[in-house]
């Protein structure tokens, strides 16, 4: 088999990568790098083998993502389409659920690094890899014919970009998309900011847990970390009264209209600190039927893990303290590196050390629309529990 200079070769290791079902080569393994600009490249192993083809970053550690494992494979728009095609397909059962959910999520739909995002007729894009923008006409062209969007926007102000040589941007591709989207979640209406709102403009990966909470709810209800009242919505149909708490003034502006929106009267909105909050309520004697507990991720990078933990804990057993007999507590941790057990094993500490019987009702993890394979641990980040205090 003649090498050419175009094509990446990878040593055994990285060659074993990927017959184990991981899509990631790291530079430390390309023993032939390509020498053209990123883009698509064959990839062999040491020996000729053709392993298939792969994104190529040069500036970037994983510097190939498998796309696929047929040598005799085209990248090419055809490929794009056809890609692209059967990860919508996935998506259908969730149409008359929600306006707004994931259309494509990354290496879970063996689209390396692309996340696309449907808010209504507007889709919200993000390209993190080097690789993946040569490829950004043909992924536009693709998504414009499949969905008919009226407009797709690029969110590409990840911080990955960076590492990947890129420039970190939010930029139109096709049409227009508006500042604020009107979004339908399982009876429940909120507004996403696909311009400035987290992740692409709200969180689409809580969606079923949200629809969980607002089943169980009842009596006196706290949504801690609110953001912009996406549980707290859910929990008001339920629950008698609902706090929705955040240390963001804006972020609660926009929960207040959303509650509006809805017509919803029995949401208070509180501004505090999510820790102090609840020490004070646990000194005051106040107690909740039903709690949340959504924080953003308390560890960033795998040496944040230890600090995470002791906030986690902390906050979930502060919770616990606070929640009536009988009571329902809803946590979550969108950590990576803060794995399953882990986040279990938090919770059994934390459980202890609050001196009640607590009842594992139900454990969640991500919705249909962010698969998690088995065998890519990088594509799974999310997980939940619904907690009951037995006494």
């Amino acid at each position: 088999m003649n090498v050419k200079s175009s094509d990446a070769v990878v040593s055994a290791r990285g060659a074993r990568r990927w017959s184990g079902g991981h899509p990631w080569i790291y530079r430390s393994d390309v023993e032939q790098r390509p020498d053209g600009p990123p883009s698509a490249v064959r990839v062999l192993d040491r020996r000729g083998a053709e392993l298939g083809w792969a994104l190529w970053s040069p500036a970037s550690e994983i510097s190939l993502r498998l796309l696929d494992h047929d040598p005799a494979a085209r990248i090419d728009a055809e490929w794009w389409h056809v890609r692209i095609a059967r990860a919508i397909a996935r998506r259908a059962p969730l149409a008359g659920a929600a306006s707004a959910f994931r259309l494509i999520h990354g290496e879970g739909d063996g689209l390396p690094s692309l996340n696309c995002d449907r808010y209504d007729r507007w889709l919200v894009v993000q390209l993190a890899s080097a690789g993946l923008e040569s490829f950004r006409a043909p992924i536009v062209d693709a998504l414009t014919e499949l969905t008919g969007a009226s407009g797709i926007l690029a969110r590409n102000d990840v911080p990955l970009r960076s590492r990947e040589g890129l420039e970190r941007e939010t930029v139109l591709l096709a049409g227009d998309v508006p500042r604020e989207i009107e979004v339908h979640e399982n009876g429940v209406r909120y507004l996403a900011a696909p311009w400035t709102g987290q992740k692409t403009g709200a969180f689409l990966d809580q969606r079923e847990n949200r629809r969980l909470v607002g089943e169980v709810a009842r009596g006196e209800a706290l949504d801690c970390f609110s953001y912009h009242g996406s549980f707290a919505l859910h929990l008001a149909r339920g629950a008698s009264r609902v706090t929705a708490l955040d240390s963001s003034a804006a972020a609660l502006e926009r929960a207040a209209g959303n509650a509006a929106l809805n017509g919803l009267s029995n949401i208070d909105c509180v501004e505090a600190n999510a820790f102090d909050f609840l020490r004070q309520q646990q000194r005051a004697g106040i107690s909740y039927d039903t709690i949340v507990l959504d924080p953003p991720a308390f560890a960033k990078t795998r040496s944040t893990v230890n600090s995470a933990l002791r906030g986690y804990k902390e906050i979930n057993l502060r919770a616990l303290r606070i929640l009536a007999p009988g009571g329902l507590l809803f946590t979550a941790s969108c950590s990576f590196h803060l794995g399953r057990s882990l986040f279990m094993e938090m919770l059994q500490a934390a459980a202890a050390d609050s001196g009640r019987r607590v009842a594992l009702r139900a454990v969640t993890a991500q919705p249909l629309d962010h698969p998690e394979l088995l065998t890519v641990p990088e594509t799974g980040y999310l997980k939940g529990a619904l907690l009951e205090a037995m006494e």
